[in-house]
């Protein structure tokens, strides 16, 4: 059976890991129970998912801002209409040019079905997914955890996610991703909701503002 997080048992789920775990419980006394980050299972969400690869996430926002001002709602189609030179207005690197367009023809093509993959199981979505070039973990992790709602990630190719995870275990800067891996094994089946609580750490403790 598919595990997924909602409204009804998110805050639930946050303090059951909570009495697990000591560094949580502090998380939460002190900023409060994370936001529930979700997005829409959509085209337009893997688009903007593809434009935070390895970029803070203001330049993303400031990327994604420009299209919506551009096109309205995204769509595979929209995408497939502007040239090089529009997706480089809207602040499109040359290789997310090449990926949006790439995600645009599967799922113009129906190689891709986002709806298809709402009810399959996490590896389905992987699998299926990683076919279109420029997918890979990461981005996978982050569809699966904010527009699926699977309960049970831990992306590590996420900067944020392991610097908190450092900070707020005591880890030594070189830890291995084996040593972090079995230090969130006790958070299974809900390791998505453990890193919802670290990154809800990393952004509070560092003042960060999260426009959507």
């Amino acid at each position: 059976m598919i595990k997924k997080f909602d409204a009804g048992n998110f805050v639930l789920l946050c303090d059951q890991l909570a009495k697990k775990d000591k560094e949580f419980k502090g998380i939460i006394r002190q900023y409060g129970h994370p936001p529930m980050w979700t997005r829409p299972a959509t085209f337009q969400t893997l688009i903007l998912t593809i434009l935070e690869q390895q970029v803070s996430l203001a330049s993303a926002y400031a990327a994604f801002k420009k299209l919506k001002e551009k096109v309205g709602l995204v769509t595979p189609a929209k995408i497939l209409s502007l040239s090089d030179a529009e997706l480089r207005a809207c602040y499109f690197s040359r290789q997310k040019t090449v990926y949006a367009r790439c995600l645009a023809e599967a799922i113009r093509s129906k190689q891709l079905s986002l709806k298809k993959l709402s009810d399959a199981p996490d590896e389905e979505v992987r699998t299926e997914l990683k076919k279109i070039k420029g997918i890979g973990d990461w981005t996978v992790d982050v569809y699966l955890m904010h527009a699926l709602q699977r309960t049970d990630l831990f992306p590590l190719g996420d900067i944020a996610l392991v610097n908190s995870l450092k900070e707020v275990k005591g880890l030594h800067p070189l830890v291995t991703k084996e040593k972090m891996l079995a230090l969130a094994e006790p958070w299974r089946p809900y390791r998505t909701i453990a890193s919802m609580i670290l990154w809800h750490a990393y952004i509070q403790k560092r003042g960060i503002k999260i426009v959507s």
